[in-house]
């Protein structure tokens, strides 16, 4: 029977590791399964050629022997593709986030920027309520309360920047807390959304995260585009087509290759 001297992978002690270290791995692995293979034919035919006439090798045995070192190389195969495919995904959402810039969209969050002395949240309940608003500063400090009658459903609070005696707060980073109590003293949810303009795109991260007002959102908080940039846009729409054109061909490339090397 034929045996490998190749020494078994050792796991991992990171369970966190990133996409550079998985490429790393893959191309570690597609070289040892290159050597293994010449290596592994050299036995076979070392084997066939020194077997006993008298007790020649199990063909059914040997066939499975065949196999299985033909699923390890599907496998590798295959694995190589996944991760071209991941890059490809990654960089179809890169170019997705490019094209929010200069737009102004609305975000889930509670953080918004208190700018030529305004600031402004939406938030939405479900039924009728009276609701408790506090805005807190940067260092938890609380610059203002107010309590209202809130309607179902999407409205907008807006602060002028000043306290309760009339005293301005510098601008900057404003954090909004919206507790809702129904009729019968019930706590009603209540959901909250800031509005800006998309100044940047950080694609470094996975997946990208846009800066609005000084904070970094994901672009899966994105609930609302109001406005879009013109320039921006128009640059952005661009690229976003080349980039989503080239991207639908290699991603096709991908699933077919991957799908070969499977056997499928």
């Amino acid at each position: 029977m034929l045996t490998s001297t190749v020494a078994p992978t050792t796991p991992s002690a990171s369970t966190t590791a990133g996409s550079s270290t998985g490429t790393a791995m893959g191309s570690t692995a597609n070289t040892q399964l290159a050597g293994n293979f010449t290596e592994f034919l050299q036995l076979l035919t070392t084997q066939l050629q020194n077997q006993d006439p008298t007790s020649p090798l199990d063909p059914n045995q040997f066939t499975q022997e065949l196999v299985q070192f033909a699923s390890v190389e599907q496998q590798i195969n295959t694995n190589t593709s996944l991760t071209t495919m991941i890059s490809l995904q990654q960089t179809q959402e890169a170019a997705s986030a490019l094209s929010f810039v200069g737009s102004t969209v609305a975000v889930s969050g509670t953080t918004a920027q208190l700018a030529n002395g305004s600031a402004s949240w939406n938030y939405s309940v479900s039924q009728p309520a009276t609701a408790a608003i506090s805005i807190t500063n940067s260092t938890g400090q609380v610059v203002y309360t107010t309590t209202q009658t809130v309607q179902p459903g999407s409205q907008t609070f807006t602060w002028n920047g000043m306290n309760a005696q009339g005293t301005p707060w510098p601008s900057g980073p404003y954090t909004i807390a919206i507790n809702a109590t129904g009729t019968n003293n019930q706590n009603v949810p209540v959901t909250t959304a800031v509005q800006g303009t998309v100044t940047g795109v950080d694609v470094s991260t996975t997946p990208p995260t846009l800066t609005i007002g000084g904070q970094s959102y994901p672009l899966s908080q994105i609930t609302q585009v109001l406005s879009s940039g013109a320039s921006a846009q128009a640059t952005a729409t661009n690229q976003l087509t080349q980039s989503l054109s080239s991207v639908g061909t290699d991603v096709q490339n991908g699933v077919t290759a991957a799908l070969t090397a499977a056997g499928l």
